[in-house]
């Protein structure tokens, strides 16, 4: 499946894998054209961001044709909508590819930006922002349902101009007054989705020297936000260019983004301000999925989709879950599905190269493109990996990441981790041999129960290793027969 976002400053194409479960981007390819530039004073779509758009539209509708794309959408946001030549465009674009445009309405767009948040936060309470080019959409969200909605003509390009005539902290203030309701979200969270606050984000997690350098799920205090935003939002081109993190397509109205966030901020009063990589293009894909995949959990989805593509064996982890289950009594939802997930990508290294295994293994999990994860959960999952794969306990890769974990969740990596490492050299990672046996907690004792053929099971390394695990629950580990 694939989408053509015609937005006010980009026209983007992403290409996604779907035979299965939730997709993965498989291309994704952007071009500057800034339709919605000089909107406000002219009324009318940027000339030469027309004509770019054509030549962009040319070549992206005959790359998924190369690539064999079964089903392939194109949506236009604010500049094509709010332009008096947009319809005129759209009739062009149909005309000459002969594919049907649909032009979203502002509630429609921010509806889809907030479903697209809500893949990877399915709970999310207080107030999405979603920052396009023309326009900036807000949703009031109530632990994960809709509340009310708006569009305001203030995207970057739009206040880029505005800056030219007026006093924009006077405009920004003007227009959020008229949506009495955003003030709701105080002491909440604010949501900030679209590529400039993708740009922003980068620059907050750079200045915060943020350990991880993730943009989605990044979580930063309000205040902090606000005071980062002012600067930012004073900055100059040449100062701007000297901070890491910026594309230099942002460079020219990052500021103006800075400027819009900072107002808000006064205004709502969040407690956090959390940032998506996810918005209204995965909205729009989800849209486009079958009702069954819609409400899989994007996590354990993903992670299957994983283990399937790059593991030894078809291995859906559920038998691993079980068989670790009694280290883990009393155990939450939310930290059953996080041991889940570690045991779909128990054997994500498994063709790295020896030396290098727990460190590549470490980053691929850390950096897996999937929604529905915290940075904090994140690095839980990258290190157990990293432990399953006998990193080294003081590397220099982990050290500054493990600071986001308390001691209880840093006892949970190790013993998650040490258990799969078990489990992978019991089983020689092949599903079916390792429900033969069992794990059980007898007092102070950590049993593995064996089957009576128990010398396929058995070797100085299988011990060694269910001792190291045992250890680390301050229990002693030995071997039994399953009557």
């Amino acid at each position: 499946m694939a989408i053509v976002d015609i937005g006010s400053n980009t026209v983007r194409l992403v290409v996604y894998d779907t035979p299965q479960r939730l997709p993965i981007p498989v291309f994704n390819e952007k071009a500057l054209c800034e339709l919605g530039r000089n909107l406000t004073s002219t009324g009318l779509l940027n000339p030469d961001g027309v004509l770019m758009a054509y030549q962009s539209l040319t070549r992206f509708i005959r790359l998924c044709d190369a690539m064999g794309v079964d089903r392939l959408e194109l949506v236009a946001t604010s500049a094509v909508r709010d332009a008096k030549d947009g319809a005129d465009f759209v009739a062009e674009i149909e005309r000459r590819f002969g594919h049907i445009v649909q032009v979203l309405s502002g509630p429609d767009e921010a509806k889809l930006a907030a479903m697209g948040l809500l893949c990877g936060v399915p709970h999310a309470d207080g107030l999405a922002g979603d920052l396009g080019g023309g326009s900036f959409d807000l949703v009031a969200l109530n632990k994960g349902d809709f509340g009310e909605q708006a569009t305001l003509p203030v995207g970057h390009l739009r206040l880029a101009e505005m800056a030219r005539d007026g006093d924009l902290e006077i405009i920004i203030r003007r227009e959020l007054e008229t949506l009495p309701w955003i003030k709701a979200a105080k002491g909440r969270t604010l949501y900030a989705l679209g590529g400039s606050c993708r740009a922003l984000a980068r620059v907050m997690i750079e200045q915060t020297r943020h350990p991880l350098h993730v943009v989605d799920n990044f979580s930063i205090r309000a205040d902090d936000a606000r005071n980062l935003c002012r600067v930012i939002g004073g900055l100059g081109g040449n100062s701007l260019g000297k901070i890491n993190g910026i594309p230099r397509s942002r460079m020219d109205t990052l500021p103006y983004a800075a400027k819009l966030f900072e107002s808000l901020l006064a205004v709502v009063e969040p407690e956090y301000l959390v940032f998506s990589g996810f918005g209204m293009r995965e909205g729009q894909l989800l849209k486009m999925l079958p009702d069954d995949f819609r409400v899989q959990d994007p996590l354990i989805s993903g992670c299957k989709s994983m283990a399937e593509r790059t593991g030894r064996f078809h291995f859906q982890g559920t038998s691993l879950l079980e068989w670790m289950a009694p280290l883990f009594e009393g155990e939450s939802e939310a930290e059953k599905r996080l041991r889940w997930a570690a045991c779909l990508l128990g054997d994500i290294g498994w063709s790295e190269h020896p030396d290098y295994r727990a460190e590549h293994a470490f980053h691929k999990v850390l950096r897996v493109p999937f929604a529905g994860l915290t940075h904090r959960e994140r690095v839980l999952l990258a290190d157990a990996i990293y432990v399953r794969y006998n990193g080294e306990p003081e590397s220099s890769l982990v050290e500054p990441l493990r600071g986001l974990l308390d001691a209880g969740q840093l006892s949970w990596v190790r013993v998650v981790g040490l258990a799969l490492r078990l489990a992978h050299t019991i089983a020689g990672s092949a599903p079916g041999t390792l429900s033969k046996t069992e794990l059980k907690i007898t007092g102070n004792r950590l049993v593995l129960n064996l089957p009576k053929d128990r010398d396929v099971y058995v070797s100085e390394t299988v011990e060694r290793r269910l001792k190291t695990l045992a250890a680390s629950l301050g229990l002693k580990g030995e071997f039994s027969e399953l009557i």
